[in-house]
């Protein structure tokens, strides 16, 4: 009966204080959860599990500074792949980067969990903010 009352009382716990997360708080761990997926069947073969990238031919997506840098690059490299070369972690890439066919919410969804994995922790990609820069890619 002890055990009983323990579980409820835990499980009441638990429903109160998910309940008081806040709505910014909820889209931010729906947006990393689906990206999570979309990553791990999107973008992981070629990154790594862990976003260590490939030596040197794909680059890590562990380098805070790089991704804080362009962030308003990022939702267009992902979405028109990658052809130029670029620095990441002071060390040229010159591989190509394939264009993914994502929807942009998707393209929010990756960005959010690459974003803050890895050792990133840089909030919500939000899909305003996607769709923003969508319009400005060259």
């Amino acid at each position: 009966m002890k055990l009983k009352v323990i579980f409820v009382l835990l499980g009441a716990i638990i429903v109160l204080a998910y309940s008081c997360q806040s709505e910014q708080k909820l889209e931010f761990m729906r947006y990393y959860t689906s990206g999570q997926q979309l990553y791990k069947t999107r973008c992981q073969n070629c990154h790594g599990p862990q976003g260590e990238g490939l030596a040197a031919l794909i680059p890590p997506l562990t380098d805070s500074l790089f991704l804080k840098n362009n962030r308003s690059k990022l939702a267009c490299y992902v979405k028109n792949g990658l052809k130029l070369p670029i620095l990441v972690n002071s060390k040229a890439y010159n591989g190509q980067m394939p264009p993914a066919d994502l929807t942009p919410v998707e393209i929010a969804q990756v960005l959010t969990y690459v974003q803050n994995s890895f050792g990133n922790n840089q909030g919500l990609h939000s899909i305003e903010q996607v769709n923003k820069d969508l319009n400005n890619c060259n």
